[in-house]
């Protein structure tokens, strides 16, 4: 089951809100602690007030503490009635004065309760517009995240050559920026080193071989050579064969995970009809029914790396097939799909086939192939920022779709 968590952004906004919340919570009780305490002090509830009593001058009468607290010693009672009153006069001055605290108690209340009422509905107002600020602190707090984040999916794509240049205070969040520029840095010097010793080494080791190549082709030019020797001669010549196709491949693979140099409008129907049309005799000859359908295709690339990559997925297809077999090549929007019948393989071989030099059991045995092919499709289509897979077909064979990027709407 798949737990849907949120996300840091709206997490950092309910952290912001909550102790916005808990801490206008808490200001608002204390507030009503001390306007509580404000209100039963003895000194703020001594009142006087001024009563009409019938048959009496307008007189004053301090009604003391409404509601005193603690010891009752030590309270201010209330002013006592004139002795000279009649009773009547008394009683209604008593029930003036119960009024009178009546009405003082009930004061407070209504206080207090307005208080509750009117801060509650403050703080949700104030904690709304907290909760929303605390959203565009969140974003503002990760945005060097998100620009971290978008340099490595860039990266993924080959482009070791980025950095994220974070510039502000040296805070914890530039020193891990800075930090992934160091690593960046070491990667690329690191990936360079490696593509620069392999071009290097495939180009030194190419002259040796294409004099070992003309040594032998010279000592089989001559009249009547000993039948040993053409075979050895013969042996060694397809060895030396293999050996400059393996170089060619290591460096095609070198280049094609190097940075593009060449971007140039390219017409993959036109090259996939011109790659197919030079595949069909060696289809025949392997027995291989080779079908081709195309709609518009165009994408922005190498087109000596995008042709090749093409080359190399229909070597694949016809080389390893069955007699009887069939390939089918199409080609639309900016994908190319080469399906073709073949050997069962199940879908935990399939990694390993975009791997230099990793093939199937039943593949090693080839002596044509350098299994590099599909290590450069793959090496050409991630420069290109493309993406290429392969699905196992149910009776055999594979099924492998390269997706380009489309081109841009200002280039022809």
């Amino acid at each position: 089951m798949t737990t849907h968590r949120l996300t840091i952004r709206a997490r950092l906004t309910a952290l912001y809100g909550g102790l916005f919340l808990l801490v206008g919570t808490a200001l608002l009780g204390i507030t009503y602690l001390l306007l509580a305490s404000a209100l039963n002090n003895p000194s703020f509830g001594r009142t006087a007030f001024v009563a009409a009593i019938p048959g009496v001058a307008i007189t004053t009468i301090d009604t003391g503490v409404a509601e005193p607290s603690g010891d009752a010693a030590g309270a201010t009672q209330p002013t006592s009635p004139d002795p000279t009153w009649t009773p009547e006069q008394q009683r209604q001055a008593e029930e003036t004065m119960r009024l009178a605290k009546a009405l003082q108690a009930q004061f407070r209340q209504q206080t207090l309760t307005s208080l509750l009422r009117q801060g509650g509905l403050a703080l949700a107002g104030v904690g709304i517009i907290g909760v929303w600020l605390g959203w565009l602190a969140a974003g503002r707090t990760l945005r060097p995240l998100q620009e971290i984040t978008a340099t490595a999916r860039r990266v993924a794509g080959s482009n070791l050559h980025e950095r994220i240049g974070l510039s502000g205070p040296q805070d914890e969040l530039r020193q891990l920026a800075d930090t992934f520029d160091d690593m960046l840095a070491r990667l690329d010097a690191a990936f360079g080193s490696q593509r620069r010793f392999v071009a290097n080494a495939s180009h030194e080791l190419r002259t040796p071989l294409t004099i070992n190549r003309t040594l032998i082709e010279v000592a089989l030019s001559r009249p009547d050579p000993p039948a040993e020797l053409r075979r050895l001669g013969t042996a060694l010549l397809a060895m030396n064969a293999r050996h400059e196709k393996l170089l060619e491949g290591l460096l095609v693979l070198a280049g094609s995970e190097q940075e593009l140099t060449t971007r140039d409008s390219v017409d993959l129907a036109a090259v996939t009809a011109r790659l197919v049309d030079a595949a069909r005799p060696g289809a025949a000859a392997a027995g291989v029914d080779l079908r081709f359908s195309s709609a518009p295709a165009r994408t922005i690339g190498d087109p000596i790396l995008l042709e090749r990559a093409v080359q190399n997925l229909l070597q694949n297809a016809i080389a390893y097939n069955v007699p009887g077999g069939d390939v089918t090549v199409t080609c639309a929007g900016s994908v190319i799909t080469v399906a073709n019948t073949g050997p069962v393989v199940t879908a935990a071989e399939i990694p390993g086939l975009f791997e230099p030099f990793r093939r199937l059991s039943d593949r090693t045995g080839s002596t044509d192939g350098s299994g590099l092919g599909l290590s450069i499709v793959r090496s050409v289509v991630t420069a290109h920022g493309g993406e290429i897979t392969a699905e196992p077909r149910p009776a055999g064979g594979l099924s492998v779709s390269m997706r380009l990027p489309p081109p841009h709407a200002d280039v022809a």
